[in-house]
């Protein structure tokens, strides 16, 4: 039987993560099958780093109906090609993950095993020359991915570099639009059922107390109902990313506006540099243990493009994740599901995960702990993947001698990323499991940036003559250089798009 159905769904916590999840919702809720309550505190400020994204936030603007020129007006945005890291290896080196494909449109993952074969004959010419996502990103340019599968343009992946308290004002207008009720107030008092522990209903400080059948958590590092209620338990991951702290200021707009973020690696962490239309954010992310916050905001100052418009604003965080992320008729969603510090801009993608997981779990009101299961089993086989792929660049770093980069290097590892490692240094090959949201060429980049050098390639390369496969590979890099001069630059594409042209 049917079980009885959700009338009334809380969230707790605006920000990002709580006004993500109501507009997603609110879109799918056609025709209206349960109430959205929204509960937030403007006493309560968001912590609002995460002004860089991944090419999945497509699929929540979509879901969201929001439009790349709104965003780039609303929000102040700037197109994204990828993330270049700076002194990862050393004073003076640099590699850039790119969105997107190496190679040409049909190469797949073959491109990596002709470009090691002719590596391996001699051919001193970089992979990178064979990502025209990196080739436009450098040259400070940028050009819309090309409908046409066969066509060298879609090859191309981009994301958004946004203000984050601007799009989460966004998303609320929409929102409201659509019949999303905004409670204003602290929450000071939280209800259970006596039976089942389940969450029934929050008051706040004003009095007005909101019950109902399911809670979203999105209230940020505290976990007001996931962790301060429901006592769940969290999974310290600090032992393999050791930064627990994190400065943040923004400055005026200078230097490079070329559509990349940047992370610079520090004596005690790394910086990040993201270029907004009106400003630039920065940031330096770091360990307690081997800098103090006062050293921290200094270095961070010392370091910018352009004059800092406010103080720098500290954070602490602890890397990890809650034991579960449903427990109960609870859903955390946000920080308060875990924290994964901001290297490969997944925050918010974590945040898009948590939502669309629970669009295809949707419960009834008893929220089977079946489908609770199921929810916490892939959420956290994402989060682990994510996890992996960022010790990936702490535990490969050379080049810094520095204490903390010492314990990385020297650190023992996940099984899961050993087995990758393994498998890429021994025979050129990139294992992956279906759902990662990682895929053959980010894993590429980053390993061959932090140094990993495959040891073999796929013998079927060795169908072409070799001959043959250097002819391809000038070709193909040919193209990709002409293609990417040919593009505008990143600025005048944005006064494009803000035109009104296509």
């Amino acid at each position: 039987m049917h079980g009885e159905r959700i009338r009334r769904v809380v969230i707790v916590g605006g920000g990002t993560a709580g006004w993500m999840t109501a507009a997603a919702l609110s879109r799918v809720n056609d025709p209206k099958l349960f109430e959205i309550a929204l509960v937030e505190s403007d006493e309560i400020g968001i912590v609002g780093v995460g002004e860089a994204t991944i090419p999945t936030i497509h699929w929540f603007n979509q879901l969201a109906g929001i439009d790349d020129r709104d965003l780039l007006r609303e929000t102040h945005a700037t197109y994204k090609l990828g993330i270049e890291f700076v002194g990862w290896n050393g004073d003076g080196s640099a590699y850039l993950h790119p969105f997107g494909r190496y190679g040409a449109p049909a190469d797949g993952s073959m491109f990596y095993h002709r470009w090691l074969r002719a590596r391996d004959e001699g051919d001193t010419t970089p992979y990178d020359a064979y990502s025209l996502a990196t080739q436009l990103g450098r040259a400070g340019r940028f050009g819309m991915p090309a409908n046409d599968p066969r066509a060298l343009g879609s090859t191309l992946g981009f994301a958004f570099h946004f203000d984050a308290a601007s799009y989460a004002r966004m998303l609320r207008q929409k929102c409201e639009q659509q019949g999303v009720v905004r409670h204003e107030g602290l929450i000071t008092k939280v209800d259970q059922d006596n039976e089942s522990g389940f969450v029934t209903a929050v008051t706040t400080n004003r009095g007005t107390t909101i019950e109902g059948d399911l809670f979203i958590d999105c209230s940020g590092f505290r976990g007001l109902l996931i962790e301060q209620t429901l006592k769940t338990g969290y999974e310290d991951w600090t032992h393999w990313l050791p930064c627990d702290r994190a400065m943040a200021v923004p400055s005026e707009r200078a230097g490079s506006f070329a559509p990349l973020t940047r992370s610079t690696a520090r004596a005690a962490g790394w910086q990040w540099r993201i270029p907004l239309q009106h400003r630039t954010g920065n940031g330096y992310v770091y360990s307690s243990q081997h800098i103090d916050d006062d050293a921290a905001a200094e270095t961070l100052l010392a370091n910018l493009d352009g004059k800092p418009l406010a103080d720098p604003r500290p954070l602490r965080f602890v890397t990890g994740s809650r034991r579960k992320t449903w427990n109960k008729n609870v859903i955390a969603i946000g920080l308060s599901s875990g924290f994964l510090e901001p290297l490969e801009s997944t925050s918010i993608h974590l945040i898009q995960s948590g939502i669309a997981k629970l669009l295809s779990l949707f419960p009834s009101r008893g929220c089977d702990p079946l489908v609770a299961e199921q929810y916490n089993r892939v959420y956290r086989a994402d989060v682990e993947s994510v996890r992996d792929f960022l010790i990936l660049h702490y535990h490969r770093t050379q080049g810094r001698d520095e204490p903390l980069w010492r314990h990385c290097q020297a650190m023992s590892l996940p099984d899961s990323l050993v087995y990758k490692e393994e498998q890429f240094v021994r025979t050129g090959r990139i294992v992956l499991d279906t759902d990662e949201l990682f895929r053959e060429a980010s894993w590429f980049a980053v390993m061959m940036g932090q140094g990993l050098d495959p040891a073999d390639y796929n013998p079927l390369a060795e169908t072409f003559s070799p001959e043959a496969n250097a002819a391809y590979l000038l070709r193909l890099r040919t193209e990709i250089a002409a293609a990417a001069q040919a593009a505008p630059t990143h600025e005048a594409f944005i006064e494009q798009r803000l035109a009104g042209g296509r």
